[in-house]
């Protein structure tokens, strides 16, 4: 069975999203569990994370009422608001929903490159590692040097990078990326998504040769038994299908051993998100 380990779903005007502009088209559509169905059964997709794409308390109940409705659907990633007086309030209350594994802010969204180490940012995580729940890192490679202090700050708190903290890819470019990177998984709390790449890369031109040098990065700082693949549907639809995506990764770890294989595609997520309960009855 595969899990991905990064999706979304979304209506349009149904939030906030920040991040959809006419630009990007073919995402100002709603996209709900139907439109993914086919594509999951099709590659024996058993389990997805569901992942905010909003800062909106209220998305993430949306999202939670999206995963009791549909059993693929084995944790939710939401949204609390970590510098607010009332996160163990919030948190609370979405902790008591099973599907409920962890928090993402849009820290790419921010003005402040460093807003991950704000005091009120850092006492929000603080309240989610008393609770065992995780934190999605949704960041780029200017933010990586901030990311390796709160990390080793937070030992107890699982975290993962998201898209391989988004490569600039496209101008291939890797050294500066590769470098921080490599700083931040010397941390052993620290995971990363193998998702995001085609979007990094040129939407009407990449190819699979293009990933390799920054999937062999990732492979070798974080080894696989700290990699994960996701889809991070539907944005990859700006550059690729869903077929694509998973087939790409599929061809590129094809070297790899059955067992390291099974770990990215489906092992890893489930400890990360702690989803053992719902891997093992699907």
């Amino acid at each position: 069975m595969i899990v991905d380990s990064h999706q979304h779903f979304w209506q349009v005007g149904r939030f906030d999203y920040p991040w959809m502009t006419p630009q990007l088209d073919v995402l100002c559509h709603d996209y709900l569990p139907a439109a993914l169905k086919p594509a999951l059964a099709h590659h024996g997709v058993g389990q997805t994370i569901l992942v905010q794409a909003s800062n909106s308390v209220d998305e993430t109940q949306w999202l939670l009422s999206l995963a009791e409705n549909n059993p693929f659907i084995a944790g939710v990633v939401g949204w609390v608001d970590l510098e607010s007086d009332e996160v163990d309030r919030e948190l609370d209350q979405f902790t008591s929903h099973s599907k409920f594994k962890g928090v993402r802010h849009l820290v790419e969204s921010e003005p402040a490159d460093d807003w991950l180490t704000q005091r009120a940012v850092l006492s929000g995580l603080d309240e989610l590692a008393q609770r065992d729940l995780s934190y999605d890192l949704l960041v780029h490679p200017r933010h990586l040097q901030y990311v390796r202090q709160v990390v080793e700050r937070n030992p107890q708190l699982r975290f993962v990078i998201d898209h391989v903290a988004k490569p600039p890819i496209k101008s291939r470019e890797i050294d500066r990326w590769a470098d921080l990177l490599k700083d931040v998984a010397a941390a052993r709390n620290v995971w990363c998504k193998l998702s995001g790449l085609v979007t990094e890369a040129d939407w009407a031109n990449w190819r699979a040769e293009d990933l390799i040098p920054y999937v062999d990065k990732a492979l070798e700082y974080f080894g696989p038994a700290r990699l994960m693949f996701g889809s991070d549907w539907p944005v990859c639809l700006l550059a690729a299908s869903y077929d694509q995506v998973l087939e790409t990764f599929q061809g590129l770890l094809a070297d790899l051993s059955d067992q390291d294989r099974e770990l990215i595609f489906s092992k890893n997520a489930v400890e990360f998100y702690r989803i053992q309960e719902q891997a093992i009855a699907a």
